[in-house]
């Protein structure tokens, strides 16, 4: 089965920064095309961030430039490193299997299991 961890959120000011961590079990991540969605009140969940197995990774417009996904094959762990964070950037992040060219957009219908998320709070 596959179980997905995130962790790492919280409360920080405008123009700080997190790094989330997604650890997985159940999948590998190095291998599988995977990606942090955020959902905020009122919305379905949007893929903002997604890396193919080769490493290759794309972003939300909202986002590019200030964040950035990575792995770690030996801990089986998926990262998101956020820079400059905006206001508008606050929400729960999920990480989760994803589809590259639905970036900006929700996830696919066939995803059937997710983490509790990590809330990220971006306020002053």
């Amino acid at each position: 089965q596959v179980q997905l961890v995130e962790s790492g959120g919280g409360l920080v000011q405008p123009g700080g920064s997190l790094r989330l961590s997604c650890a997985a079990s159940g999948i590998i991540v190095s291998s599988t095309t995977m990606g942090w969605y955020r959902q905020t009140p009122g919305k379905e969940r949007v893929l903002v961030a997604v890396i193919k197995a080769g490493g290759f990774a794309n972003y939300a417009d909202s986002v590019k430039g200030r964040f950035a996904v990575t792995r770690d094959r030996s801990k089986n762990t998926m990262y998101l490193q956020m820079d400059s964070l905006k206001p508008e950037d606050t929400g729960v992040y999920y990480c989760n299997e994803a589809q590259w060219t639905l970036i900006e957009r929700g996830p696919p219908n066939d995803i059937n299991y997710w983490g509790k998320g990590t809330l990220v709070t971006v306020s002053s």
